[in-house]
């Protein structure tokens, strides 16, 4: 990614609730997650954390495999707790809200802080929320479709929230957002030269790990990918669509 957004010159007419709340998900989700020191509640002990972190992301995340089959993996995990039951389909919206690490966590939420209130503004509230749940689950889906059944858990926001970045584009394509660029220098950027960059960056290195002799990419690129598609297609049936109709009989009256 070329740059860290800070900020953005769109006005929200109302609270972001709906984005407060996804974020506010995530972080909690994450906290007593095992992958938090801050779960007392999980062992101390190395090994048993592990097993811990093993089990919690057999149950809660989404894996390919199991999303294209419909069915749970057989005998997942040999660590004590590991005979839950799954149903596939629901991992598709519960791997939204878990993430790897405190720095996967930070990026997407900062990114969702930024870019999240202006679509919720635009689409309201519900339609916001249903926006971002379906871009997610068509981000893990087409992950899926392209990495084909592979066993590695999917987690983390990020397909949902490069839905709403597409969605973005569609009802904000004017904005200016303040970006830390290379960490450091705050530049004031067109929106679409960072959205684009973001997207374009993704889609050149989800094909390059395509090409790859690798059973799968250290990030799910190809979610980044889908769930952008996702929210620009989504973005203009939900928003474009109905306002270009409001106009029309506005203008009849």
């Amino acid at each position: 990614m070329a740059g860290l957004p800070l900020s953005d010159d769109y006005p929200v007419r109302r609270p972001p609730i709906v984005t407060y709340l996804l974020i506010g998900a995530s972080v909690t989700v994450y906290l007593a997650s095992p992958a938090s020191q801050l779960a007392l509640w999980y062992s101390n002990d190395l090994l048993a954390r592990l097993c811990s972190q093993e089990v919690y992301l057999l149950r809660w995340a989404a894996i390919p495999a199991e999303l294209l089959s419909g069915h749970q993996l057989a005998n997942p995990t040999d660590c004590s707790g590991g005979d839950f039951g799954k149903v596939p389909w629901i991992s598709a919206f519960t791997s939204m809200f878990l993430h790897g690490g405190p720095l996967h966590l930070l990026s997407n939420m900062v990114y969702l802080f930024v870019f999240g209130p202006c679509v919720e503004d635009r689409l309201g509230r519900l339609r916001y929320l249903g926006f971002y749940l379906a871009t997610g689950v068509i981000a893990c889906y087409g992950f899926a479709l392209g990495e084909g059944p592979v066993t590695v858990p999917l987690v983390g926001a990020s397909g949902a929230i490069s839905g709403v970045l597409g969605a973005y584009l569609v009802v904000q394509f004017r904005s200016r957002v303040i970006t830390l660029v290379f960490g450091v220098i705050p530049v004031r950027l067109p929106s679409w030269v960072l959205i684009g960059t973001y997207f374009a960056t993704q889609y050149f290195l989800y094909i390059s790990f395509a090409l790859l002799p690798v059973e799968s990419p250290p990030t799910a690129y190809g979610a980044h990918v889908f769930g952008f598609v996702a929210g620009v297609v989504g973005g203009l049936l939900v928003y474009r669509v109905p306002w270009r109709a409001g106009a029309r009989l506005s203008d009849a009256h």
